[in-house]
């Protein structure tokens, strides 16, 4: 069941026991806009199913946040012009090239190409995939890009993130609305999931320049500016408390700082700006 948040703009809330996103519908005057495709032709055709039983205008554009499986593999679904920055247009030529029977699944799975939860939900979520291709995108942006909705302005943007280099955002200027993917979540490398410490203040600089009061985040739907500022405030606090390798150490830079032992939320950054400096103290 679509959420509405005003009267232009809907979402669908997250799955994460099927490793579903939040996934976005602005409507104009004229026409509509979709963030994000799903995971699947299932997950997409579920999305259209419910945008069917609004009275809303035609979707003509279907933007793509970021290159990962979960948030593209439904694009082939959607009858919209697709829109992408440079970065993830390059990251996407690989899964056009990708085939999709049994056999080759297997061999990505076996090179990490793919994940087993992305294979199992390819098997059981695209019918007919030995003759599936992904399709190409049809507008590629460099750095920013308007759309105009009828009436309803969508602002398109690469930002910098700790998840992706290919981070794009959504604006919605008059309802002061963001969609932000998963641009603000950390990402896994060597098995270790890490936040990205390099990028954690220009991603948010990036992100606080729009003024916004609602933010539609991938994978805990939405969020209002005080839950988002408090978000933020931790962030930081355990980024400025991990200078070393050590969670111990790190730990008690924060308390020491903060006059406090670090909240639950808090004590999971901090892990993760630790497993940073671990992999960036292997690259060195």
């Amino acid at each position: 069941m679509l959420n509405k948040l005003s009267e232009s703009i809907y979402y669908l809330s997250n799955q994460n026991d099927k490793e579903r996103p939040t996934l976005g519908l602005v409507c104009g005057d004229k026409y509509s806009l979709v963030i994000d495709a799903g995971n699947s032709l299932q997950h997409a055709k579920d999305f259209l199913q419910e945008i069917e039983s609004l009275n809303v205008p035609p979707v003509k554009y279907l933007v793509i946040t970021h290159a990962h499986w979960d948030h593209f593999l439904g694009m082939n679904e959607f009858d919209a012009v697709v829109i992408v920055n440079p970065l993830t247009n390059q990251l996407l030529q690989a899964w056009r090239g990708y085939s999709y029977d049994d056999r080759s699944l297997k061999e990505y799975v076996n090179s990490k190409k793919m994940s087993a939860q992305c294979v199992e939900i390819i098997k059981n979520e695209i019918p007919e995939r030995e003759a599936f291709q992904l399709h190409s995108p049809d507008i590629i942006f460099e750095k920013s890009l308007t759309l105009d909705l009828g009436n309803k302005a969508c602002v398109l943007e690469q930002i910098r993130s700790t998840h992706t280099d290919d981070s794009t955002i959504v604006y919605v200027p008059d309802e002061k609305v963001i969609f932000l993917g998963d641009s603000v979540y950390g990402t896994t490398r060597n098995s270790l999931f890490h936040y990205k410490k390099s990028h954690l203040l220009p991603m948010i600089e990036d992100i606080q320049k729009f003024d916004a009061g609602y933010f539609l985040l991938g994978h805990e739907s939405i969020c209002d500016l005080d839950e988002m500022n408090t978000f933020w405030k931790e962030l930081k606090l355990a980024s400025e408390a991990t200078e070393t390798t050590s969670l111990e150490e790190a730990i008690e830079c924060f308390t020491k700082d903060n006059d406090r032992s670090p909240n639950e939320n808090e004590l999971f950054f901090i892990k993760a700006f630790v497993n940073d400096q671990i992999l960036n103290s292997q690259k060195a």
